[in-house]
Order: structure tokens, then sequence, then C-alpha cells
């Protein structure tokens, strides 16, 4: 922001009058003040066409050189290649698209090298894509690359509970909850959304919100559960998504939502025994009411959040969470 005594100077030098200085910094200092209240859920993956430009040649080259034969030897120079490139694209000039693609790249490549004929071979792959993550974000402080991390790790403990997670799919709903967890603790580290901490926290919420989705919606839908025979599965669908919307809400976490809105849809078409495309389906009715309600939330979102939480922003709990006093200058989106 601009000082008092750099407003003070350009008045001295005629660039402005006197009488424009106090005017003209009381409206930084709004401004200012505006702009670092500003909650929503930013895209920060693309600068400028030249990010996807560099993104699609990324994409090129691995596709090439995975037409290759090569050996697990051989395979460490393009992957010392990615490396290097990521430490001028990523490192030097913090392109995030391109920082993605080679991430990606490097864990293909990885997998390509290693055979994967059995469970040893699987675990070592899970193993090292974590790793390789990790060590992208110690070394750019990447926010995506924490999505892979955890990833790895869910599907490593998938992994050896194999057939369990069929019998208990609560163990699914932990696993989520885990990574909710440390997402929050990256959000709670910046309620204001302007560093990479939210960011980071944004990658985990996309990985945690189907895994808590799934393994509820499985264990209340597919298991002996008597009390929801007389609610009815399909009402069972629209109050626990309802419930997720509202933490959604809380959380000024949009990104939460994807996921479970696809998996909504999913667990009202298949796991629900009826055919779709009769017009007497209430569930037809159902998607068109959540379709509505989430359109309503999108274009309102922190007007509503606004008014069902407004209560809480004198609270103690409200410093975990983002501002939930409407902001005149806040965009509906």
């Amino acid at each position: 922001m601009i000082s008092k005594d750099q407003l003070d100077t350009a008045a001295k030098e005629g660039i402005i009058s006197p009488a424009q200085v106090a005017p003209l910094l009381v409206f930084l200092q709004i401004s200012e003040s505006e702009n670092s209240n500003q909650t929503h859920e930013p895209l920060k993956f693309v600068r400028s066409f030249g990010d996807i430009f560099i993104t699609l040649g990324i994409g090129i080259l691995v596709l090439s050189i995975s037409q290759l034969s090569l050996s697990l030897y051989q395979y460490f120079f393009p992957i010392v290649g990615f490396v290097l490139l990521a430490e001028w694209l990523v490192g030097n000039r913090r392109l995030a698209l391109p920082g993605m693609a080679i991430l990606v790249s490097i864990i293909f490549l990885v997998h390509q090298a290693l055979n994967f004929d059995n469970e040893q071979s699987t675990l070592l792959g899970l193993g090292l894509a974590s790793a390789t993550s990790l060590l992208f974000y110690l070394r750019y402080k990447m926010p995506f690359s924490l999505l892979p991390f955890a990833g790895g790790l869910v599907a490593m403990a998938f992994f050896q509970i194999g057939a369990g997670l069929l019998a208990t799919p609560i163990i699914i709903s932990g696993l989520g909850i885990i990574v909710f967890s440390v997402a929050m603790w990256f959000d709670i580290r910046d309620t204001k959304r302007q560093n990479y901490l939210s960011d980071s926290a944004f990658w985990l919420h996309l990985l945690a919100s189907p895994l808590i989705v799934h393994g509820a919606m499985l264990s209340m839908l597919l298991g002996d559960n008597r009390w929801i025979q007389g609610v009815g599965e399909e009402m069972i669908i629209v109050i626990f998504f309802l419930g997720f919307l509202l933490l959604a809400l809380l959380l000024d976490r949009r990104a939460m939502l994807i996921s479970t809105q696809i998996y909504m849809i999913y667990a009202l078409t298949q796991l629900i025994p009826a055919p779709f495309n009769n017009s007497q389906n209430v569930v037809i009715y159902i998607l068109m009411g959540l379709g509505l309600i989430i359109i309503f939330f999108g274009t309102f979102w922190y007007k509503t959040r606004h008014l069902i939480f407004g209560f809480m922003s004198n609270t103690k709990f409200s410093q975990y969470v983002p501002e939930l006093i409407q902001l005149d200058n806040t965009p509906n989106h």
C-alpha cells in the first residue's frame, strides 16, 4: 500500500494537490481492507494462456516418452529431466498448472518404470508417488502436491485393509475425516485465504469429501440399519447432502460440494433400485429440487452464509473460519 509519506512527497512534487492527500489515503486504506477480506475460493491454477500452452507441451512430451521401450534404469533420465524442468518452471517462474503437469508426469514415469504385478510392487509404487508428491510440496510449496500425497497414503491403506472395506465401509469415512482434519489445520491458519496454506486445504478437501460421503452413504444405505426403513433411502440421501452443504457453507468451502454432488447423483440413480427414466420416479424430482438448491446457493453463497451463520460472527468459533459478516463488495460466486 502507498504510505502517507509517499503521498506527501507526490504532493510536494506537484503530482497531486496537498488537499488530495488525506482523502486519497482513506480511499487506499478502505480498498486494502476490502481486498484483504475477500474470502471466496479463487482458482490460482492459471495465470495466462501461456501456462496452458506449456502444460500441453509437457503432456505431449510425457506421452511421447511413454511410447518408448525404456528399461527401469533408462526411465531415470526423463525423470531427472522433469525434475530439472520443475526447478525452472515451478521453482523459478512459479507456474502452478505446468507444475501440476510435471508432478503427474514424474509419478506416471515412476509407474511405468516399475512392474506392478504383485502386492509389494504396488505398495512400492504408491509409496514412491506419495514420497515424490511430498518432496514437491516441501521444495516448491505447491499446494496440488498434497492431493497425490494424501491420495497415495489413502490408497495404501485401502490396499492393506483389502476386503475388510466392503464389510466395514465406515473405515472409508474415517480416512476421509483424517484428511479433512488435516485440511482444516491448513484452513485455520489462513482464514483470509491469502497464501498457499488455504490452497493446500482446497486440494485436501477435494479428496476428503468423497471419502467421507462414500463411506457414510454405504454404511447407511447398504448396512443393516432398520431405522432407515422408516425414513426412506431418498430422504436419507437428501438430508445427508443438505447437512454436508451447511458444513461447506460454514467453512466457506464450495470445493467440498463438487465430489459430494457427483456422488449424490450416483447414489440416487444407482443405489436406489428404480427405473430412472420413469416420469413417476420420485428420484427425478429430488434431483430437480437439489439442482435448484445448488443454483440458489451458488448464486447467493455469501448472503446465505451470513443469513444462516451470521449470529456466530462475534463468537470464539468465528476465528477459525473465514469472515461470517456479509461484505457488500463480495462477489456472489
